[in-house]
C-alpha cells in the first residue's frame, strides 16, 4: 500500500504526530502535481460550513465546501471525474481531474448533470516548494499511500477517513486510530 516514492494522485496521510496544528491535524490530502519545482494537494477530508451555495448563489446545490489548505483560501477549486463533461480539465491520475471550464461547470450543476459524487470544491489548497514536501516525509510527517478509491474518492464520506487510512496502515498505527484528536485534552 504504502509507496516509495511522491506523485500526483498519491494520498498524503497526516502522521498522528502532527498535533495541534489546525490545517493537517488528522488530515488526508489528494496530491494533485508533485514535480521539481513543488507540490500541490487539496486536503479531502475536512468539510467546513459552507456550500457552493453560499459562495455562489448562481449555483443552485448544496454541495460541501472543503478546506484543501491555507494556501489562497479565498479561491475556489474543484476536483471531479467527469472530464467528458467539463472541457479543459487537467487529469491528476486515475480518472480524477482538477479544474476546467467553470462557466460550463456552473451550468452543467444547476440542470443536474453533475452530482456531489462528481465534483469536490476547495477553499485554498497545500502547496509546497521545491524539496519542502520530501523534507518534511523525511520529518516523518506524512505517510504515503496510493489512492485506492481512484475516482470514487470524490464521493467518499470524509467523517471518519482518516481513522479508516491509519486502521488500512496496522501495526504501530492502530493505537492512534481511537485516541483523541488532541491528546492534551484527554
Amino acid at each position: 500500500m504504502i509507496s516509495e516514492k511522491l506523485k500526483k494522485g498519491h494520498l498524503l496521510i497526516a502522521e498522528p504526530s502532527i498535533i495541534g496544528d489546525l490545517s493537517f491535524n488528522r488530515s488526508v490530502i489528494l496530491l494533485a502535481d508533485h514535480n521539481k519545482e513543488g507540490s500541490i494537494g487539496f486536503i479531502i477530508n475536512k468539510p467546513l460550513k459552507y456550500t457552493i451555495n453560499d459562495l455562489i448563489p448562481e449555483i443552485d446545490a448544496n454541495f460541501k465546501i472543503y478546506n484543501g489548505g491555507p494556501v489562497e483560501q479565498d479561491n475556489l477549486y474543484f476536483i471531479h471525474n467527469i472530464p467528458d463533461l467539463i472541457p479543459n480539465s487537467v487529469e491528476i491520475s486515475n480518472g480524477i481531474y482538477w479544474g476546467g471550464d467553470f462557466e460550463s461547470t456552473k451550468d452543467l450543476i444547476n440542470n443536474g448533470s453533475i452530482s456531489k459524487n462528481n465534483i469536490r470544491f476547495f477553499l485554498g489548497y497545500t502547496g509546497w516548494e521545491e524539496n519542502q514536501l520530501e523534507n518534511e516525509m523525511q520529518g516523518n510527517s506524512w505517510i504515503i499511500a496510493d489512492n485506492n478509491y481512484k475516482n470514487k474518492i470524490i464521493g467518499k464520506s470524509t467523517t471518519h477517513f482518516w481513522k479508516e487510512q491509519i486502521i488500512e496502515l496496522g501495526g504501530d498505527y492502530l493505537i492512534w486510530s481511537n485516541a483523541p484528536e488532541n491528546p492534551y485534552l484527554n
